[in-house]
């Protein structure tokens, strides 16, 4: 129980930094039993005790699926199309990022016609089409619900922020580890070794720049140094000093011939004919 509430505890905390627990400044009628209390600026702040209780409640439904492909997660925010296909990879999901073509569970002739069991929504502001389509065909859907959002044809309202791209990453990190922890994929009490970050939404310049640091960092450690910094080359090059040896060489020069010494003079001469070069040295033993 104490390791029960300790996992709580941090979950909490990461609702918390995520800002998941702050709602917009209007709130729907159907929302309003959610919100914990408004702030002085107007802004509603959600309950997040309701937030992980409505989060376990739809990874149980999301288990009782069979079929992991029966599933299928929408989202047309920007901020989400990562999440969702993170959500998707590790659960097995379908993933219908950007824009949803109408159509798709109601148009039998169209390639992308799908029949899932269960439709996961972002926002169900800005997923109004995969919502009402599914209303045609029974499909229950789960949807991450800010302060304002109209819950017509929402089954499972999850209330959270779904604006910031922080908190959707997180309600989707969520989402999934809670539901692995039901397949008995991870065990209840241990930590999913998945970080959080990678179910964030990253923006295309920064992933460029960080590629370039990558690829700068991978080709000074192939060549087995580390990049120089800037202005090192320029004193590696620069005008060698007093103490130089790349200066003419001194006096006392190495490569000239020692004192006393003549390199062209004639080899001495070889040892007498009666030297026994194959005799044991005196004392010793070849063996």
């Amino acid at each position: 129980m104490a390791q029960s509430l300790k996992g709580m505890e941090a979950d909490v905390a990461k609702l918390l930094a995520a800002q998941a627990h702050i709602g917009t400044k209007n709130v729907d009628a159907g929302m309003s039993e959610y919100v914990w209390r408004r702030r002085i600026d107007g802004v509603h702040i959600l309950n997040v005790a309701s937030t992980l209780e409505k989060l376990k409640l739809a990874a149980r439904a999301i288990v009782t699926v069979e079929a992991a492909d029966d599933i299928c997660v929408v989202s047309a925010r920007p901020h989400a199309q990562r999440a969702v296909l993170k959500f998707a990879k590790y659960t097995g999901a379908q993933s219908i990022e950007g824009r949803f073509t109408a159509g798709t569970f109601t148009n039998q002739i169209t390639r992308q016609f799908k029949e899932p069991r269960v439709l996961i929504v972002t926002d169900p502001r800005t997923d109004f089409q995969p919502i009402k389509e599914s209303s045609y065909v029974n499909i229950p859907v789960i949807a991450f619900c800010d302060s304002d959002s109209p819950l017509a044809h929402v089954d499972i309202a999850i209330p959270c922020n779904n604006k910031g791209k922080l908190s959707i990453g997180l309600m989707y990190w969520l989402l999934a580890r809670e539901v692995l922890r039901l397949r008995g994929t991870i065990a209840p009490t241990d930590e999913w070794d998945v970080p959080v970050d990678l179910f964030f939404y990253k923006d295309p310049e920064d992933i460029k720049v960080m590629e370039e640091e990558q690829a700068a960092a991978g080709a000074a450690g192939a060549e087995g140094f580390e990049a120089p910094v800037e202005g090192e080359i320029a004193a590696e090059y620069a005008a060698p000093t007093a103490g130089d040896f790349s200066a003419p060489p001194a006096a006392g020069d190495f490569a000239a011939a020692p004192a006393g010494d003549n390199w062209n003079a004639q080899a001495p001469a070889a040892q007498g004919a009666d030297a026994n070069w194959g005799a044991a040295p005196a004392g010793g033993s070849w063996q």
